[in-house]
This record gives structure tokens, C-alpha cells and sequence, in this order.
């Protein structure tokens, strides 16, 4: 067993998503999305906003041709919901060319694109009907996403339904930045799953695309070998992880995550024939994407836990629900946000979304934020990040090569972009993008240490780690 060797065929990818790096929010007819609507924003006055991002609107070209260099085999994407579809029945042939253009400028230089159908931007016009927990919401999501595969499937191949549905759900604050109550947010969880699987049977009848939903699945550990430690662990795993991949995999609600929603008065309304058409074999997803960041460490919750009603960030579920505590994993360092870096999870994490399903896995989103400056030379030395992806593809590199079936690795971001609760203070990009929080400054470009890294990484097809 070579333990760094890759597929000749596989995607060396980044990702980003339009409303985190578009900007543009108000031009050539898109109307806001959810993120857009900075009093909405919890966090307005102290992170940046949405409207101009990394102004990748207009610079959309510059940016392909730096993928290109820096030899990119894919690059993961989100159509913007609010530009293609500004009003109820109403879409807008301007914002389907710009995706055109950027999809044909990406096919030029041999970037294959995988587009991601719906990244947190609902339209406000649907917000402003109730969003995902109203059940038009599958209906109008439906006809949206048909005109993406009408339009473009000759030229992509690749589809994600919905990103992060499960993070959409559990932190539902913190994601769409509108005041969601929990059973609302499980009513909505319902909703997405009815408009994905009848969106993958659509496409399935009209094209020969590939098409999936990419979750954030993570491994959970239990603190200590105390059976009710692992008891927790087990009940936040079906939460966080089952709950969001086991309707469209197996056609079927997790029976676990279910009776836990019941006995908490969270039990989302289903209606009939709802349970019928999850059941349809046309609507399996053809692969599945899969962000990961880090793992989870929970114990048995204690009276001090269960006070806890606010959390940090997407990655901390909130203890109220009363069957887990999130704590610490004392083996593992962190990042300067907090989130533990753990490439042996990463690891697990696969082996159990391949055990479980045994569906191709394509890695749309993982990375390392932290805070950055360019130096005085105009350079970002940027190792920590280089030492954080050699670890964590170094135990990808052996997962493809025990059987998981793993086809791209697409880290999160290509360039940087404006972090959904930490704005552009946390960076994630292999290129620096040179404005602040609120001072736009040049808006320009710069490759980082990690650029060239990644760079000759791709050019060895990962042989080189």
C-alpha cells in the first residue's frame, strides 16, 4: 500500500461561496438574499457585510486565471438563489450570464466547475414568506434549481443540492441571520429534504449529471469510557449527522434523531405523501460532499450545562438540548478561532459516511481560519496553513487507499472571503485579498506561501506529502 498516492484522475479543487465572496449585491437585478440585510446581521457592527465581499463580481476573471496558475482541476461554487431568481416567478437573464461566463471561462482553462445549487442565500422575498419553514419553500426551490440544470448541464457535470443543511438547521442564528425558532428550523429541515429529492429525480430524467447534497458529517467522540458519555455521543451524532444524510441516502427519517425531536416538542410536521416520495430510487444521490473542518468531543450533561443557551459558532450545538455537553478534547491543539485540528477525524469522519453509505465522497470545504497581514514585501507566510493541509491529506491519502471512494478535495477558500460570523478577520484563502474589515483598501490579489505549496502539490498529484 502506497500511503500517498491519489487517483490519477482526482479533482484538486478550492471553494467559495457567492454570497461570502460576490459582493454585487444589488447589481445588474439580483435583489438581497437573507445575508445581504445588514439589520438582520447579529454581528452588524462588529464584521464586515456582505455587499461587496471580495468584490469577485467583477473581478471573477482575474480569479479564474489565478486558479489556473495555481493549477486547479475543479473549482466548488455557489449560484447565488437571489440573483438568478430576484422575485416569485420572476428570473433574471443577466445574473445567468454572469454564471455562464464564469462557467465557460473555468472550462477554457480546464477547471472543472461543481456548482452548489442553494449556500445559505434564501431570497428575502421567500424569507419575507416564512423561508424554508413555509412549505412553498420546496415548490419555489424546485423550479429555481430547474433552471440551473436547463441551462447548464451541458457544461457541468458536477451538482450540490443544498450546502451545510445541517449546520442551516442547528445554528440557524448564527447561518441565516433571522430570528428562528428551533421546531421552525426542523419544520424547514423537512422542507429541504422534500426540494432535494425531487430536484436529484429531475435531474437524473433530464441529464447525465452527478448530482448530491454536501453536509458538514463529523466524528463525535465521548469524553471518557463512561457508558453514559457514550450514550451522548451517540444521540448528538444522529443529530448532527444522520438525521441530515439518512433521508436522501436510505429514503427515511434516523429513527434515533426522530424520537429525540418528539420527546423535546421539536417534531416537524409531515405530510401525506411526503414520507413516499423520500422513498423514490430516483431521488438516491449519485455521490455525496462532505465539509469538515474538526471534530466534536461531548460528555453526559450536567445542571451548569443544560444554562447554556448561546454558542460561539456553527461547530457548538447548543447543550439545552439536554442530551449532550460539548467540552474539550485535551489530545488535540487548535486553531486561533478555536476549532481543534484533528486530521485523524477527518479520517474517521470518512470511513463512517463510506460505511454507512457507500456512496463516492467528494470534499467540498476544510481549511484553517486565522488572522492575517500582508508584510512589508507584500507576501503572506502562511506555513501554518501548509502544515495543516499536509496533515490532514496525508491521512486522506491513506483512507482512499484503505477503500473509502474519495474523488476530490476542494479546501475551504480559494481566496479569501468574508467569514459568515467572523467576517474578514478570519482568512482562509490560498490568496490574500487585500481589504479590511470595513476599509475596502485595493481589493487586489496576493499569492500566499500556500499558493505555491498547493501549487506543486496539484502538479504531483499529492505524491510529494
Amino acid at each position: 500500500m502506497n500511503k500517498n498516492k491519489f487517483p490519477d484522475n482526482f479533482y484538486w479543487g478550492a471553494s467559495t461561496s457567492a454570497y461570502q465572496c460576490e459582493g454585487g449585491w444589488n447589481e445588474d437585478g439580483k435583489t438581497p438574499g437573507i445575508n445581504d440585510i445588514i439589520e438582520n446581521t447579529p454581528q452588524n457592527s462588529e464584521i464586515s457585510d456582505f455587499k461587496i465581499a471580495s468584490d469577485h463580481y467583477h473581478r471573477w476573471k482575474e480569479d479564474v486565471a489565478l486558479m489556473a496558475e495555481m493549477g486547479l482541476k475543479m473549482y466548488r461554487f455557489s449560484i447565488s438563489w437571489p440573483r438568478i431568481n430576484p422575485a416569485q416567478g420572476v428570473y433574471n437573464e443577466k445574473g445567468l450570464k454572469f454564471y455562464d461566463d464564469l462557467i465557460d471561462e473555468l472550462k477554457k482553462n480546464n477547471i472543472e466547475p461543481l456548482v452548489t445549487m442553494f449556500h445559505f442565500d434564501t431570497p428575502i422575498w421567500l424569507q419575507d414568506m416564512g423561508g424554508w419553514a413555509n412549505r412553498i419553500a420546496i415548490d419555489e426551490y424546485y423550479k429555481y434549481c430547474e433552471v440551473l440544470l436547463k441551462r447548464y448541464s451541458k457544461k457541468v457535470k458536477y451538482w450540490q443540492t443544498i450546502n451545510e443543511q445541517n449546520m442551516y438547521v442547528l445554528a440557524a442564528a448564527v447561518i441565516s441571520k433571522t430570528p428562528t425558532q428551533a421546531k421552525d428550523a426542523w419544520q424547514g429541515n423537512h422542507h429541504m429534504n422534500l426540494g432535494q429529492v425531487k430536484v436529484i429525480k429531475l435531474c437524473h430524467q433530464i441529464t447525465d449529471c452527478k448530482i448530491g447534497p454536501a453536509p458538514n458529517i463529523s466524528a463525535v467522540y465521548h469524553e471518557t469510557s463512561n457508558p453514559e458519555d457514550k450514550i451522548a455521543a451517540q444521540t448528538l451524532d444522529a443529530i448532527r449527522n444522520w438525521m441530515f444524510l439518512d433521508p436522501l441516502c436510505y429514503g427515511r427519517y434516523n429513527s434515533l434523531a426522530v424520537n429525540y425531536l418528539k420527546s423535546k416538542d421539536l417534531m416537524f410536521k409531515i405530510e401525506k405523501g411526503d414520507l413516499e416520495l423520500l422513498k423514490d430510487p430516483m431521488s438516491r444521490p449519485d455521490f455525496i460532499a462532505n465539509n469538515y473542518y474538526c471534530s466534536t468531543t461531548v460528555r453526559k450533561p450536567n445542571d451548569e450545562d443544560l444554562k447554556i443557551e448561546k454558542t460561539g459558532d456553527q461547530h457548538n450545538i447548543k447543550s439545552s438540548f439536554g442530551a449532550f455537553a460539548q467540552t474539550k478534547n485535551k489530545f488535540l491543539k487548535t486553531t486561533q478561532f478555536g476549532w481543534e485540528i484533528d486530521p485523524i477525524g477527518f479520517r474517521i469522519t470518512l470511513r463512517d459516511v463510506w460505511d454507512r453509505y457507500h456512496l463516492p465522497i467528494v470534499i467540498t470545504e476544510c481549511g484553517i481560519g486565522c488572522r492575517e497581514k500582508l508584510d512589508k514585501d507584500g507576501k503572506i507566510h502562511d506555513q501554518y496553513r501548509i502544515d495543516f493541509y499536509e496533515s490532514y491529506l496525508k491521512e486522506l491519502a491513506i483512507t482512499i487507499n484503505e477503500g473509502v471512494e474519495v474523488f476530490g478535495f476542494n479546501p475551504w477558500s480559494c481566496f479569501d472571503l468574508v467569514s459568515t460570523h467572523e467576517g474578514m478577520e478570519k482568512r482562509y484563502g490560498f490568496i490574500y485579498v487585500d481589504r479590511g474589515e470595513f476599509d475596502l483598501r485595493t481589493l487586489n490579489r496576493y499569492k500566499k506561501d500556500s499558493f505555491f505549496w498547493y501549487k506543486e502539490l496539484i502538479k504531483n498529484n499529492g505524491s510529494n506529502l
